[in-house]
């Protein structure tokens, strides 16, 4: 297994993790990528979201975003995975389990009632993954594209 850091993103990371969540199949990194790399240097300002990445060898290998959000019947956050990708890889070497680890500690510090994420229908061995340390499957997600 490779020894895998995981650390908060900085500016730097910026075209690394829109590489990383274009392969995801969110949008290709644009041409002119500014725009992208500007909601990206956004994310890392926030108070209440935290961008992640994990490091093989000081090469950005897996990313993961983590919000904390109000919930109008809960008096504490519930932490929201909205992004988690690993460079295919580098899979099944520890490196996901590294990033959730350090979503659920973050969300713990922070007070929040609970830690949920998003993932696509496709994904399935990631499935077996959030399974494995505890995540159960709580309900759907409906999308309406605008």
């Amino acid at each position: 297994m490779p020894e895998v850091t995981v650390r908060r993103a900085e500016a730097r990371d910026a075209e690394a993790v829109l590489a990383l969540l274009a392969a995801l199949g969110r949008p290709p990194v644009a041409e002119d990528a500014g725009p992208q790399r500007a909601v990206f240097l956004d994310h890392l300002g926030y108070d209440d979201a935290l961008v992640l990445v994990a490091e093989v060898n000081g090469a950005v290998v897996g990313v993961a975003s983590l919000w904390l959000r109000p919930r109008l019947n809960w008096t504490t956050p519930e932490a929201w995975i909205p992004d988690l990708y690993v460079d295919e890889r580098f899979r099944r070497s520890g490196v996901a389990r590294r990033l959730l680890d350090a979503c659920s500690a973050t969300a713990r510090r922070r007070g929040c009632h609970r830690l949920t994420l998003e993932s696509g229908h496709q994904r399935q061995a990631a499935h077996a993954l959030y399974e494995s340390v505890g995540f159960v499957h709580a309900g759907r997600q409906y999308v309406l594209s605008l």
